[in-house]
Formats: C-alpha cells, structure tokens, sequence
C-alpha cells in the first residue's frame, strides 16, 4: 500500500478570466507613464516645445495685450475714419488714410504727407516685433497653436509658409496684401524662426509698409477729389456708427458671458 497520498486539484473558479486578460485590463486601467509624467505645460495649444521661462510668459503676455489692444480699437474705428484724413494716416498707418491723404494733396489740402505716411508706417509696426520675437522662442510653435483652431486656417498657414521660404525676406513685402490670408502673421513669425535678427525684419517690415501707403496713397491722388467728397460725407455720420459699433461690440461680450455662466 503506497504510503503518498493522492492530492486532488483545486478547482478553477468558472468564471475566472485569464492571466493575460488581467494583465491587459490593468494596463488599460492605469494611465501610462507618459501621460502620468505629463507637464501643464506639455499639454496640446502651448506653443512651447519646453518647460516656459519667464521670457516664454512676456511673449504669451504681449500677445494677450495686442488681442486685448485690436479688440478696443473696434468701436473706435469708425470714429478715427471720421477724422482728417492726414490725421488717421498718422494715427493709424491704414489704408484709408493713405488713399483719403492722396486725395487730399492731388487738390491742395495735404502739405507736408510725407510725414503723415512715415509717422503712419512707424504706428502700424507697433507690435510686429512680437510675432518676431515668438517665432524666435518657439520656433513654429505659435503657428501650431492657430492651425489646431481651424483646419482651414492649417492650410492658409502651410500656403504662406510656402511662400515664405521660396522668397525669403521679400516675403516680408507681401505681408500687406489686402487679401484674407494670415501673411503678416506667418512671415512675422518666421523670421524669428529661420534667425533673422530683429534690427533687420524691423528695416524690412517698415519699408515694406512704406511702400504699400505710397502705394495706396498714389491711388488716392489719381482718383483726386470724388474720394474726399465721400470723406465729407462720412465725416457726418462717422460718431453715430462708432456709437452703434461700441454697442453692437458690448452685446457679444453680454451673450458669450450669459452662455459662459454656470446653470444652477
């Protein structure tokens, strides 16, 4: 009689998954390594590539202060256009002004333009060094950042892009085209990126606005006194429409506020 005794197997429980299930359900459960180890700043819409510095937090402020800037400059528009022609030139660079300005000196009325048009070029370069500045510390980063609000804005973005690397520095000129692409943007932006110094794009950028106002200016001068017929006219009207745009500007911020607030 055999003195070892006959041990009989455990039974498995029936609904016991296997060892390799378990393993993969608490794989999945556990979130990985690199997304436990993630920083605030790795996070998608950052346009950085690194942990920020104090430099990376002035540039993110300076171009909050230029959207803040545009978006108080809305309701005044149409007061500024309302202005003297040479005056808006001055204060705004834009091309109105250099047409309206045109117009005016084709009859007489605007001695010493050429000074309106330097003081106007100087006015809308303000802020160009901060897209400069961004494409330095960032490289494309900020570029990134647009292209994910909009598929459409992407490919705007990559045309421009395209441009600027086949033309170079003169893609600085095309950056005023009246058309609705982000040149300026994209090509501010990548001269910091491709290294140019800032003392050159700043020369570029200023002769490039220059030109276009000289451009738009010589406009105003051949068409000659029906434009600042129009002006005249406009002048009229131009604080009732800055008054109505001011309110039209108030409601939108009302409405995203009122669906922005917590539902109780």
């Amino acid at each position: 009689m055999s003195s070892s005794t006959h041990q009989e197997p455990q039974p498995t429980p029936e609904h016991e998954p296997p060892a390799d299930q378990i393993a993969e359900e608490t794989t999945a459960s556990e979130p990985s390594a690199t997304e436990a180890e993630r920083e605030w700043w790795e996070e998608p819409g950052m346009p950085w590539n690194s942990k920020p510095t104090k430099e990376d937090y002035w540039c993110l402020a300076w171009f909050g202060f230029v959207g803040i800037f545009g978006l108080a400059l809305i309701p005044l528009r149409a007061w500024l256009l309302g202005l003297d022609p040479p005056i808006l030139l001055a204060l705004t660079g834009s091309r109105i002004g250099a047409a309206s300005t045109g117009a005016l000196a084709a009859v007489g009325e605007a001695s010493g333009w050429i000074w309106y048009v330097l003081i106007g070029s100087l006015v809308a370069i303000k802020f160009d060094w901060v897209y400069w500045w961004a494409g330095k510390l960032w490289g494309r980063g900020m570029l990134d950042v647009q292209a994910e609000n909009s598929p459409r804005m992407g490919k705007n973005i990559d045309r421009v892009e395209g441009w600027f690397h086949k033309l170079g520095w003169l893609a600085i000129f095309l950056a005023y085209l009246p058309i609705p692409l982000p040149i300026k943007f994209v090509v501010l932006v990548l001269t910091g990126a491709t290294g140019m110094s800032w003392q050159k794009m700043l020369v570029l950028d200023f002769l490039a606005k220059t030109a276009w106002t000289l451009l738009y200016f010589w406009l105003g001068w051949m068409i000659g006194e029906p434009v600042v017929f129009v002006l005249e006219q406009y002048a009229k009207v131009a604080n009732w429409i800055a008054i109505g745009l001011l309110v039209v500007v108030f409601i939108g911020i009302f409405r995203r506020q009122s669906k922005n607030a917590p539902t109780v």
